[in-house]
């Protein structure tokens, strides 16, 4: 019988914290994990990405991933993580090494991806991943593997993504102060891809839109590798802040009438159709016009799709990218947001839900949960407790420490 392993992950958002066990073939790094349980909670401590209550956090995270294990009947001990948050910066970069060897082994691989990294970045910030987008030989360019090619000058071509170092050390001292170990950190736009992204779309050009309570995330795709990416600060919470001042509501109230009233479509509600306040909380009690929110709310996804397209605009893709969009996250559920989409983009859009997922799926057959479940994907191919140093896996490393000391014995 295969051997099957414990995985989970964390993805820790503005608004909601959710942590996903499952079990995938120890043999098989390319097989879909089983899901076997879900925790989720309120994410109290953060905003936008950033840590704003230390302790308020760690309850949070601990409550998830006790809710987690309850479901799955396993101890989570370790964990990947999904990052997220307007600090998270990316660009491309290039590196250029010569081929000692008569073939490209992995370890030049590694080594061609060490150089892409070095590069000047500041200080206060710290590289999260680092994405290959395509290689060269010599003068053959376009190469997405290169081990095994005969050549003398290697090239990659890489997209670098960083976060704001303090953001970054905040987060880690809470998941470690919740009791978990990290076994690695993945950014939002390259786990979300994982979950809901198939090859095809991502070789055909396609773009991933990932909105969240604090800010949206973007991932385009072409030619089977990662294009662009970039965070917005803003997202489900903006809209969620102007019900509240449009309505002269409670943001809390704002957030359960959003939930269950709201809509993007206000031509399709009668003018006269209201909302009693008073169904929903005890602090507001007036009547508020169903149709008014749906205009506010309308007025906000409209900024949110603009500034996308321009992204877009920046790389030359804004309608030009055959498989069009896949919206992802909480906050694009509400009616009408694919259609409100799919006219400021001019691409075809669709819902992302995850793909290829095993186990529970009626439980994360959800737009909310590409992240975690992506970054569970992603921690499942890159095996075991994968730590990545910028990108290259950790056992590289060590492999040369063992060959060093190796090198010292008589």
């Amino acid at each position: 019988m295969p051997k099957e392993r414990v995985l989970a992950s964390l993805d820790i958002g503005s608004s909601k914290i959710r942590t996903v066990v499952a079990v995938a073939d120890s043999e098989d790094r390319h097989g879909m994990p089983n899901v076997i349980g879900i925790g989720l909670s309120p994410s109290l401590g953060m905003r936008k990405g950033h840590v704003i209550d230390v302790e308020e956090l760690i309850h949070n995270i601990i409550s998830s991933i006790e809710d987690a294990e309850r479901m799955a009947g396993v101890p989570i001990n370790h964990v990947y993580v999904g990052m997220s948050g307007s600090h998270i910066e990316a660009f491309d970069s290039r590196g250029v090494i010569a081929i000692s060897g008569a073939d490209i082994t992995v370890d030049d691989v590694a080594r061609v991806l060490d150089a892409a990294q070095a590069v000047s970045i500041p200080q206060n910030r710290r590289i999260l991943h680092i994405e290959p987008k395509a290689y060269a030989v010599d003068e053959q360019r376009g190469i997405k593997n290169p081990v095994g090619m005969t050549g003398i000058r290697l090239e990659v071509d890489a997209h670098i993504i960083t976060g704001h170092v303090q953001h970054v050390k905040n987060i880690e001292k809470c998941i470690d102060q919740a009791g978990v170990d990290i076994d690695d950190l993945v950014p939002s736009t390259i786990a979300a891809s994982e979950a809901v992204l198939t090859k095809r779309q991502k070789e055909l050009g396609v773009a991933l839109i990932d909105v969240g309570a604090g800010c949206t995330s973007i991932a385009v795709f072409e030619e089977g590798t990662i294009l662009h990416s970039v965070c917005l600060p803003i997202g489900g919470e903006s809209v969620t802040n102007d019900i509240a001042i449009g309505l002269r509501t409670s943001v809390d109230t704002a957030e359960k009438i959003k939930i269950e009233f709201g809509s993007v479509l206000p031509e399709e509600i009668p003018e006269r159709e209201m909302i009693d306040l008073s169904s929903v909380s005890k602090v507001d009690t007036q009547t508020v016009s169903k149709r008014y929110m749906a205009e506010i709310m309308q007025a906000r996804y409209y900024e949110i799709f603009s500034l996308v397209n321009e992204e877009l605009k920046k790389i030359g893709r804004a309608g030009m990218l055959p498989a069009g969009a896949l919206l992802t996250g909480a906050a694009v559920k509400a009616p009408g947001v694919l259609d409100l989409a799919r006219d400021t983009l001019g691409l075809p859009v669709q819902m992302g839900f995850p793909v290829d997922i095993g186990g529970v799926v009626e439980k994360v057959d959800d737009p909310a949960y590409a992240t975690a479940l992506g970054t569970l994907v992603w921690g499942a191919r890159e095996g075991d407790s994968a730590q990545r140093i910028g990108g290259v896996q950790m056992k590289r490393v060590m492999s040369q420490a063992g060959s060093w000391f190796k090198s010292l014995l008589p």
